[in-house]
């Protein structure tokens, strides 16, 4: 496996690591002399990371931010990753308005997920079944082990063709607009960042159990290259890493 983990004391720690190892691939990209591209994802752990951006001093300008997933709300909702996103990092990092591509949540689910992968598909001028090239996708995981809108038992983790879909979270009784297991694979790196005792029982599924995405969906990139996860000592605690 060539995955990588890191393991910190504290999930600031792991959020600070995480936050700089986003920045050198994002540097990685811009030195290429093209614009660089992010996905992020939600949930509570994210804030450490978007407010260690937002305080990097990092130049936004040739940055383009889209998401890993969105639930079916209004951006002003509390609900919303944008609105996560917008509180915790593009206000405070003054990160460039026309470079952020968010999913419009307050559409009907599947027009939002129609809307984003067509908004994807012109920025990275995609034809035919093409993936975009993420330069660097971010990731959380569940305590279900779930990634993304990925959930235990859901289809679509084995939708390998389309890039981005409306999804039902049963267990939530919401609508969810995800990017789907084709586009995790062609990320270029990928970061994923989980903290707290509670995730304890996914890490060890995720490194002990055999591969079954469909029962722990985060399995899906823990055997690619490219992968860092960057967990607290309290998400590792029943596994040797």
């Amino acid at each position: 496996m060539s995955t990588r983990w890191q393991t910190y004391p504290t999930v600031e720690e792991a959020a600070g690591n995480c936050c700089r190892f986003i920045l050198a691939r994002l540097e990685e990209a811009l030195s290429r002399q093209k614009p660089a591209t992010i996905a992020v994802s939600g949930g509570s752990t994210p804030k450490l990371l978007f407010r260690d951006m937002a305080a990097s001093g990092f130049d936004w300008e040739r940055v383009h931010l889209f998401w890993v997933d969105e639930r079916v709300v209004p951006p002003s909702n509390s609900d919303s990753n944008y609105r996560l996103a917008e509180e915790h990092f593009i206000i405070p990092a003054r990160f460039p308005r026309p470079n952020v591509h968010r999913v419009h949540g307050e559409l009907w689910p599947k027009a939002a997920a129609d809307q984003y992968t067509r908004d994807i598909q012109e920025f990275f001028s995609l034809s035919g079944g093409a993936f975009p090239h993420f330069d660097v996708i971010h990731l959380g995981m569940g305590v279900d082990a779930h990634t993304a809108s990925l959930f235990p038992g859901e289809p679509l983790i084995e939708d390998h063709e389309r890039i981005a879909s409306a999804v039902y979270v049963e267990k939530l009784k919401k609508w969810r607009v995800t990017l789907l297991p084709g586009v995790l694979a062609a990320a270029k790196h990928i970061a994923v960042l989980t903290a707290g005792s509670d995730k304890a029982e996914a890490v060890r599924h995720i490194l002990e159990d055999p591969y079954d995405p469909r029962r722990f969906p985060a399995q899906l990139i823990s055997h690619r290259r490219d992968v860092t996860w960057f967990v607290d000592t309290a998400a590792a605690s029943l596994v040797s890493i």
